[in-house]
């Protein structure tokens, strides 16, 4: 059985090594949303690293990170999985993925579409400039908040912001759970928390729009890979009209000139709900990061 362990701040260096050599990775695979998200446990083994994440009462085995030979890490969680007497589940993966494990065990595993969790990337000059019919409407929204709040500062969340942006966080999560107690918003809350708490040691970053001292708006990433950072959180009050094209173009254009080597901004995925993938399809995307799993066809199905 394979040992787990916790990820720490001190594995960051060591993780983020074989994330970046690997490539482009979907957004699960952020060393930040791995130490905020669920319960997610790693290993270092077979020049791999090898997660298990439990998430919603689910186990899952997202496709090794690394560029080492994968065989010896994709045995290992085979028969890590039959000792923990749990399905073999195999997550995360694209289209190569799929196509390097089923000739390495051929018929062994049936394959999925995971579309609710693909995520959207989109170029950090579009985000940055808006420019162009395609983002007229996004440019208007944005340059009305400026006229708006002409005031208004953008400043980076650290210890002279990060009350103030608790403060409006509370509002609005108050507001949305007062609708829907029971819904996701209460895991990203504890998300939410968890990034607060250790801001520094998981490379976050983040803006907060402030208006007459009060912040209204707030966004948080970090780096996913060499040329792309990932967008974790973005939050505004209602009543400021504009606020969500604002900020979404302040913070790639302060990105971009913080990072001239960031090329893409990984907006993350839709979750499957209709208004959200809407939203982001309206963006634009450059291009989507696909996702499969895939489950050994000898597991019991009703496990």
């Amino acid at each position: 059985m394979i040992k787990f362990e916790r990820l720490t701040p001190d594995d960051r260096e060591k993780y983020q090594t074989l994330l970046f050599a690997d490539g482009a990775r979907g957004c699960e695979y952020s060393f930040a949303n791995i130490n905020i998200w669920g319960r997610q446990r790693i290993a270092f083994l077979h020049d791999r690293a090898i997660l298990f994440s439990q998430y919603d009462r689910v186990s899952l085995y997202p496709f090794p990170v690394g560029t080492a030979d994968v065989k010896p890490a994709l045995d290992a969680i085979i028969h890590d999985a039959a000792k923990r007497g749990i399905p073999c589940r195999l997550s995360s993966m694209n289209q190569a993925d799929c196509q390097l494990i089923e000739s390495l065990y051929p018929g062994r595993f049936q394959f999925h579409t995971d579309r609710d969790h693909f995520d959207y990337v989109y170029a950090i000059d579009d985000l940055a400039e808006l420019t162009g019919k395609r983002y007229q409407s996004k440019r208007n929204f944005a340059n009305r908040f400026a006229s708006n709040y002409p005031d208004c500062q953008c400043l980076p969340i650290d210890k002279s912001t990060v009350s103030a942006v608790q403060t409006m966080l509370e509002t609005w999560f108050a507001d949305r759970l007062k609708i829907a107690p029971d819904s996701d918003f209460v895991l990203e809350k504890v998300a939410l928390n968890r990034a607060f708490a250790h801001l520094q040691e998981l490379g976050l970053e983040g803006l907060a729009v402030m208006v007459d001292g009060k912040c209204i708006a707030m966004t948080m990433g970090s780096r996913l890979s060499a040329d792309t950072f990932d967008i974790h959180f973005e939050k505004a009050l209602d009543g400021y009209d504009g606020a969500y094209a604002f900020i979404n173009r302040s913070f790639a254009r302060h990105l971009r000139e913080t990072y001239p080597d960031l090329r893409y901004l990984n907006r993350e995925d839709d979750m499957g709900i209709p208004g959200l993938r809407k939203a982001k399809m309206s963006y634009h995307p450059h291009h989507m990061v696909e996702k499969y799993w895939a489950r050994l066809w000898e597991d019991d199905y009703d496990n």
